[in-house]
């Protein structure tokens, strides 16, 4: 749905004008620099009308530019009004955000960004790009102007309580995890490190929260020296009980006082995560502030033993739950029965709840049918969601939080016949899957360097997809995890796979107009055995967590070879075996019937 903007950027670019701003850059992040943020701090989404999670606006003076990623071409195109243009990235001649910054501002023009959206390592970069290209200046004020036109109705921020993340779910005690930290800090010489984002923050302290929809955590900071800890976050928000648990590792302060602490730090080498905000860093003295991959985030991503117990544990409810789910579908519409999309992932839903340690959907379930799978990241809307139509395919992609795990799986399925080019494109999608799932590879390789492999089929019939094939996933933490991940964007090349980490496998493809295909699921990576071991070096393997059956009348055997066939055969045989214990009857004659051997 289009939201009208005009009356919003009017009164936006009245306060720059005020400020002497020809641009103001409204990123999508919260000053934590996460993905998915609380209502109260969606300000791109406010001032542009488009709702996706990836992106940034550039208003000017005379102009308003909106970027994202292929992800969410369509769905800007259908949110955006007549004052955007909306900006293609990944496109020839498209330039990023801070390029467009630099080439459309002239000689001593101010661009403005609140301080705290943007991190102190992109900041510095755009303020020496704009300097020296154009003699233009980036100016941070901590004083968001978004907000003063978004005022009274803006949401206010949230304020849920904070829980204990058991070390029955968590494997490890708070201890042991500022143990790490502090020997990573002793490496980089570090006499402090600041902990900005919120899923680092949640792990450290084994805490969980309820501030962002769909990701357990909560808004807090944590300052960590060799001796001392404190935790900065609204008290509010603290049960006795966290209090007390808390209190245990880090002194408990108010969340807005780190600014304060900051300036009186006197400290010479403190480290920041590269996510840390540019306020952050000013706070406390940027020559005093050195920006590092986080340890934390490192440490995070390798699953310990517990924590990959709860995962494939969790796999396996959730499996059964989307079984569920797609028997009572077909069923339903092969009786003739009418459901919108938005009510079958309500009904999804359900079947989860019924699972053991369900806390929430792990993102806004993608339930499309026909060309809404197109749309990368299409959620269907509450009112007016098309009608499930049989004879199209329909593509769904959903996930739970569980107190042991988080889980993230697409399936598309066709319930009557597809067109030849449907097979095909899926089959081909499905062979990218299946050469990814089958990988052995050497200790030190990269997501970044694993990724064509899932698309070189599809390249061979001059076919691709706009997203990257895989991203971590947290335990019972942020469903998109980074940097952990399989793709072609440089982050994946910075830190190689390692046992123990989870990532999705997800190629896909999407002809606009008529369908999507994509397959998904979350692996792990675990020591290969191979016979040799060439230079003595370790080499690993991935291995499916997820459980659910592939649409068969959505696969054209004759484009797979016998390895393909024999994998599909024998993940199908697994899925059978361990779910069928958990289904109703009607459930496993549905899923007989789907994993029968092609």
């Amino acid at each position: 749905m289009v939201v009208h903007t005009t009356d919003r950027l009017s009164k936006l670019r009245a306060l720059m004008k005020e400020c002497e701003y020809s641009f103001y850059v409204v990123p999508s992040e919260d000053s934590h620099a996460s993905e998915y943020t609380s209502e109260s701090e969606s300000r791109r989404a406010f001032i542009s009308g488009f709702d996706g999670s990836a992106g940034c606006a550039v208003i000017g003076l005379n102009s308003a530019a909106l970027f994202t990623d292929g992800r969410y071409f369509n769905q800007a195109s259908q949110q955006l009004d007549e004052n955007w243009t909306l900006m293609k990235q990944g496109f020839a001649n498209v330039p990023t955000w801070q390029a467009y910054c630099a080439q459309q501002s002239k000689v001593t023009e101010k661009i403005g960004i609140d301080s705290s959206l943007i991190t102190f390592p992109d900041a510095r970069k755009l303020r020496e790009m704009l300097y020296v290209q154009k003699g233009s200046y980036l100016c941070g004020d901590h004083t968001n102007l978004v907000d003063q036109v978004w005022g009274e109705s803006r949401p206010k921020p949230p304020c849920e309580k904070l829980f204990i993340q058991e070390l029955k779910y968590a494997g490890m005690d708070v201890s042991e995890k500022l143990k790490i930290l502090r020997e990573a800090m002793n490496k980089e010489g570090l006499e402090a490190f600041v902990v900005s984002m919120l899923d680092e923050v949640a792990w450290l302290y084994n805490l969980r929260g309820a501030d962002v929809p769909y990701n357990p955590v909560f808004y807090a900071y944590s300052f960590i020296t060799h001796d001392k800890a404190y935790f900065y976050v609204d008290e509010a928000k603290l049960t006795p009980e966290v209090n007390a648990h808390i209190s245990k590792y880090a002194e408990v302060r108010p969340y807005s006082r780190i600014f304060k602490d900051a300036n009186e730090c006197y400290l010479s080498h403190v480290g920041v995560s590269t996510k840390t905000s540019w306020c952050i860093a000013t706070s406390f003295g940027e020559a005093t502030v050195y920006p590092i991959v986080s340890p934390i985030a490192h440490a995070k991503g390798i699953k310990n033993d517990i924590e990959l117990k709860g995962m494939k544990d969790c796999h396996v409810r959730d499996g059964a739950a989307l079984v569920e789910y797609f028997a009572w579908l077909e069923e339903f519409l092969h009786s003739d029965g009418k459901i919108n999309e938005y009510d079958a992932a309500t009904k999804l839903e359900s079947f989860r709840r019924k699972n053991d340690h369900f806390v929430n959907l792990s993102f806004e379930t993608i339930s499309s049918t026909g060309s809404n799978g197109a749309i990368i990241h299409y959620s269907p809307p509450a009112t007016g969601s098309a009608i499930i139509d049989p004879s199209k395919i329909y593509l769904c992609d959903s996930g739970a939080q569980y107190r042991d795990g988080t889980t993230d799986v697409t399936r598309t399925w066709h319930f009557r016949e597809p067109t030849e080019f449907e097979r095909q494109s899926a089959t081909l999608v499905l062979k990218g899957y299946v050469a990814i799932i089958n990988i052995v590879f050497p200790k030190g390789t990269t997501g970044f360097q694993i990724d064509s492999l899932a698309r070189q089929h599809l390249w061979q019939w001059g076919l691709d997809y706009l997203h990257g094939t895989g991203h971590g996933v947290g335990s019972f933490l942020n469903v998109h995890e980074l940097p952990i991940g399989i793709g072609s964007r440089d982050v994946f090349n910075t830190v190689a796979l390692q046992p123990g980490m989870v990532t999705s496998n997800e190629p896909g493809f999407y002809e606009d107009g008529h369908f999507g295909f994509r397959v998904e699921n979350c692996v792990y990576v675990t020591k290969a055995n191979t016979k040799y071991q060439f230079a003595g070096r370790e080499y690993y393997a991935l291995r499916d967590l997820t459980l659910a059956p592939h649409c068969k009348k959505l696969i054209d055997p004759t484009l797979l070879c016998k390895e393909e066939i024999e994998y599909i055969n024998r993940y199908h045989a697994h899925v059978y075996d361990t779910l069928s214990p958990l289904l109703s009857s009607s459930a496993i004659k549905w899923l007989a019937k789907e994993t029968s051997p092609l």
